[in-house]
């Protein structure tokens, strides 16, 4: 089927809620994709930091081959032994709690928004401006960016906005307060580094007046900045954490994952999910943990974080660069969705922009330093006007 064939298939049957490049992807292999014409691209996106590990990873492809030749779904009405691991070892791995196992981010952070509301009955959460948490109606009214949230009023109420400042923060938190919801990097806004002294402010004024801090881990955990957990790097822990994206290796999976304190808060009835933590896709993520929590595996994250980095700053029409480890924005001062077209149809490189004049780059944690070298002459490439 050709490309044209497929967008007429969308335009007369599917809903309007994506902008799709005009591209047919069909294979991939490690930081390589290829369209339907046998083009190569060099994938630095990784389809929005979730094949972390590069596409089709055989470790993690071998998992989902013998599981779904075993047994692919049986409900939370019974055990399955991968679902068990999981949930093992992302607790040994992290806070030290219990887990919750759904199928995106945006539930994750719908189940800790739960979790903290029946900790602290009736409390507000309070979260900063710039977030992004999902699209789903507690998540987004967690999210507060206008655009997102003005089609979809009235939202759910209890969500304090506030500017991302210490000062600003500890003086939203009191007693009345559930819980305080943040990314320690927010990804979706452009890749916002949270200051230590706001991090810092949280966690104090959750202790000071029994909130709970929720990280959200969804994009910048599972080894993205350098550690297996962005946290570690951070100096504060959270009460609980929500990861997805590149847990299931590329498989749909996402997890609430508490520290002791909030490990019971729920019990039976009060959440719960029809394929969450399937055998499956538990395979999948448990491969995908192992592999990734790997010292060796997370050094080469920061050095080659640091290479792209620098690199970056270099390339004409940069500005600035910021972020951690393989989870990079840069600043342009030309148009950052006209780059990323020509970068995308001109020189086989995928990365996307989070804003006009913002490129984010969020390539595998196993790429090496030939793929950074060849992403940086392809996006200089894209940026010759």
């Amino acid at each position: 089927m050709s490309l044209a064939e497929l967008q007429e298939l969308e335009r007369t049957s599917v809903i309007h809620s994506y902008a799709r490049l005009p591209v047919e992807l069909v294979r991939g292999e490690g930081a390589r994709l290829w369209d339907v014409d046998g083009n190569e691209y060099l994938d630095f996106l990784c389809g929005i930091s979730v094949t972390s590990l590069g596409h089709c990873h055989p470790r993690i492809v071998a998992a989902v081959r013998e599981q779904v030749g075993r047994l692919m779904h049986t409900s939370n009405l019974f055990y399955t032994e991968p679902a068990m691991r999981l949930a093992e070892r992302l607790s040994q791995s992290s806070l030290g709690g219990k887990v919750f196992f759904c199928n995106s981010g945006a539930e994750a952070n719908e189940a800790a928004i739960k979790l903290a509301r029946k900790a602290r009955a009736g409390g507000d959460v309070v979260v900063v401006h710039g977030a992004f948490h999902g699209r789903t109606y507690g998540a987004l009214s967690a999210t507060p960016q206008e655009a997102k949230q003005a089609p979809f009023a009235p939202l759910v109420p209890g969500f304090r906005p506030v500017a991302p400042e210490a000062a600003a923060l500890r003086a939203s938190v009191d007693v009345h307060t559930a819980a305080v919801m943040l990314e320690p990097i927010q990804g979706e806004s452009g890749v916002h580094v949270l200051s230590a002294e706001l991090l810092r402010a949280a966690r104090e004024a959750c202790d000071e007046h029994g909130a709970a801090l929720i990280f959200d881990e969804i994009q910048c955990g599972m080894g993205r900045t350098g550690s297996l957990w962005a946290y570690e790097q951070l100096g504060v822990e959270p009460d609980a954490m929500t990861v997805a994206k590149a847990l299931g290796g590329g498989m749909p999976i996402g997890a609430l994952v508490t520290g002791p304190r909030l490990a019971d808060v729920l019990v039976p009835g009060d959440h719960g999910s029809t394929f969450a933590g399937g055998p499956v896709v538990a395979s999948a993520a448990l491969a995908a943990l192992e592999l990734t929590d790997d010292e060796e595996l997370l050094l080469r994250v920061r050095e080659l974080g640091e290479l792209l980095k620098e690199g970056l700053a270099r390339l004409p029409h940069v500005t600035g660069v910021r972020g951690r480890g393989l989870m990079l924005a840069c600043e342009l001062d030309v148009n950052a969705p006209a780059v990323v077209s020509r970068a995308l149809l001109e020189h086989r490189l995928i990365l996307n922009a989070t804003g006009p004049n913002t490129l984010r780059l969020l390539p595998p944690l196993t790429i090496g330093a030939a793929d950074v070298g060849e992403a940086l002459t392809r996006l200089a490439g894209a940026l010759e006007l």
